[in-house]
């Protein structure tokens, strides 16, 4: 069986290429140190920046057990995410364990009609371990959930940098997708 699956898909259409604007796309990330992106990471963001303009901005969590309160930590994170969002006025993105399910050709095609409806770019916003602040909430365009899992930071990163170059291989149409 397992040798039929791998034959159908070699031998599956590959999808054609889709005429689209590469947007800028950028990870916005609520973590408390600045990234060290090991080689896998590193070698997908330099191959989307072949194709769009990517970059990531951290943004500090409160400290750990400041004023004891989740709610206003999670709420003031959220605001500071905001200030960033407002800044680059771009189609945003929140990551989240309670959003819709998307498949690659999905995240190809949402990247895809951001750029035919004239938005500026793409923002993906991981927020901190409590989730996503009002202020960061109320900026969403969109809610998508990476996995069925809960992801650590670190994973989650590299989960969305791939998922983005193979966007963009798909709205290509090259064969990195199948």
């Amino acid at each position: 069986r397992r040798a039929a699956v791998r034959g159908a898909a070699r031998g599956a259409p590959r999808r054609k290429a889709r005429h689209y604007r590469p947007l800028p796309c950028v990870l916005v990330s609520v973590a408390k140190r600045a990234w060290k992106r090991d080689g896998l990471e590193e070698e997908y963001a330099t191959r989307l920046n072949r194709y769009a303009p990517f970059k990531e901005v951290r943004v500090k969590p409160n400290p750990k057990g400041a004023a004891g309160d989740v709610d206003a930590a999670c709420e003031a994170e959220g605001a500071r995410v905001a200030r960033h969002l407002d800044e680059l006025g771009y189609f945003v993105v929140l990551l989240d364990e309670r959003g819709e399910r998307a498949t690659s050709e999905g995240l190809a095609d949402m990247i895809a009609d951001a750029g035919d409806r004239g938005e500026r770019g793409v923002a993906f916003v991981l927020g901190g371990p409590f989730g996503h602040g009002e202020e960061a909430q109320k900026r969403a365009h969109k809610l998508l959930r990476l996995s069925d899992l809960v992801l650590n930071h670190e994973v989650a990163r590299l989960v969305i940098v791939e998922a983005l170059y193979r966007a963009h291989a798909i709205l290509r149409g090259e064969p990195y997708h199948h």
